[in-house]
């Protein structure tokens, strides 16, 4: 079968039995997840891993998670047509392609995470107004719109839909409004990362991730969002490294990444300094108030090492080699860091949904271990395929990068 009249003009792609045989394993793995979905559904939330400890799991780390690098959509939205950096707009396409993945990813997952799916519009009918997570889930949803709007120009922009004149001018019409959209997302984005963060951060009964606070927001609030923006530039260059590999060519212009690892490093930075702030206020004076000390809070598998690889390996490290021009100029290095800011955002996600819950709180409490079920695994797995096979088919049919034909000449 020959598609090539549906690829975007003057570029190559692989042949179609390639790029079907890679197809067919994504859906292997999408189908894998699907019978672990159907388990959940059917037979309950007792074949997980979960249980009265552990409330939030693997489903919850890994939305936190990609939430988090997802919000490279919103801030490269926000520099490119908001503030008006031009020269992102060699990878804002990805960045939203990215976005809307991460987005709708999570919200799949949350569906089987809620164990009732139908009765998951109660919170939208019913909401509580005093619940943080009320607002995460109106803001969430509405910027997954926000972000499905944005994407619908990029799907017009196929080579055959562009060549109907009605398409193109509603595509060229939506491309003109989007920085609406932008700023309408930046919006969005600030309060649900916040959000997610502020959870926990009010959560007197649990001192590991309890803070104090600025007005009716605890300092988790900002941390999360600012954690969000200095990763989420980070990992939209690390897809787009990837592509590159995989398919040998130039993708994105050299000022578009350099400008992007510059600001993902300095928002790393500026993460970093109230990140350590924060931790040795909760160590220093925090945890006495209490009658605890730091070491209460590390045992076995959720170690003091955790904390280490957060902030230094994954976070220091990768900010250093971020602001670094060299560094900058060569994308293997440039990849690397990338891949450990990525890293230590997850590893942060973890700690307020795993580890929090794990440490005792009551005298009669003991360290709890959580380990997540072959469900948890093919589900959590079936939305990383999915996001691979969209990305691969918006590669291969869409102008996904608007300069590759400039950046490889035949």
């Amino acid at each position: 079968m020959d598609d090539s009249a549906l690829f975007p003009e003057g570029v190559t792609r692989c042949s179609f039995k390639t790029f079907s045989l890679w197809a067919l394993f994504l859906l292997a793995v999408i189908g894998w997840g699907a019978l672990g979905a159907f388990l959940v559904l059917y037979k309950g939330l007792n074949v997980t891993g979960l249980d009265d400890y552990f409330g939030f799991g693997l489903w919850i780390t890994a939305d936190l998670g990609i939430i988090a690098l997802g919000a490279g959509a919103f801030f490269t939205g926000f520099m490119t047509y908001v503030i008006g950096k031009k020269e992102l707009k060699s990878i804002i396409n990805l960045a939203v392609i990215v976005g809307f993945l991460c987005y709708s990813g999570a919200m799949a997952v949350l569906g089987i995470d809620i164990g009732q799916p139908i009765r998951g519009w109660f919170g939208f009918w019913h909401p509580n107004v005093h619940s943080m997570l009320t607002e995460v889930m109106f803001c969430i949803t509405m910027y997954l719109m926000v972000l499905a709007i944005e994407f619908l120009p990029i799907i017009l922009e196929n080579r055959k839909l562009d060549e109907i004149g009605e398409i193109h001018l509603f595509s060229h019409n939506l491309h003109e409004v989007m920085a609406v959209f932008a700023g309408v997302g930046t919006f969005l984005s600030f309060f649900h990362q916040g959000s997610l963060g502020g959870m926990f951060g009010v959560l007197t009964g649990r001192p590991f991730g309890f803070r104090e606070g600025f007005f009716v927001w605890p300092w988790t609030f900002f941390l999360f969002f600012l954690s969000a923006v200095a990763s989420g530039p980070s990992f939209t260059l690390a897809i787009a490294f990837l592509m590159e590999k995989v398919t040998g060519k130039r993708l994105v212009k050299k000022d578009a990444v350099n400008l992007l690892a510059k600001i993902s490093g300095g928002m790393l930075c500026v993460y970093l300094a109230f990140k350590f702030v924060d931790t040795y206020y909760w160590a220093t004076v925090l945890l006495p108030s209490y009658g605890q000390k730091l070491s209460d809070f590390y045992h076995g598998g959720y170690g003091m090492w955790l904390l280490v690889a957060e902030l230094v390996i994954c976070g220091v490290v990768p900010a250093t080699m971020l602001l670094c021009p060299w560094v900058r100029e060569h994308r293997g290095y440039l990849a690397l860091a990338c891949v450990l800011n990525c890293t230590g955002i997850v590893i942060n996600r973890f700690v307020f949904t795993v580890q929090t819950l794990a440490i005792p709180v009551m005298p009669f409490d003991t360290w709890m271990s959580y380990f997540p079920t072959w469900q948890e695994w093919s589900i959590t797995f079936a939305m990383l395929a999915y996001g691979a096979l969209v990305v691969s088919l918006a590669y291969r049919y869409l102008p996904v990068f608007p300069h590759e034909k400039e950046l490889n000449p035949s």
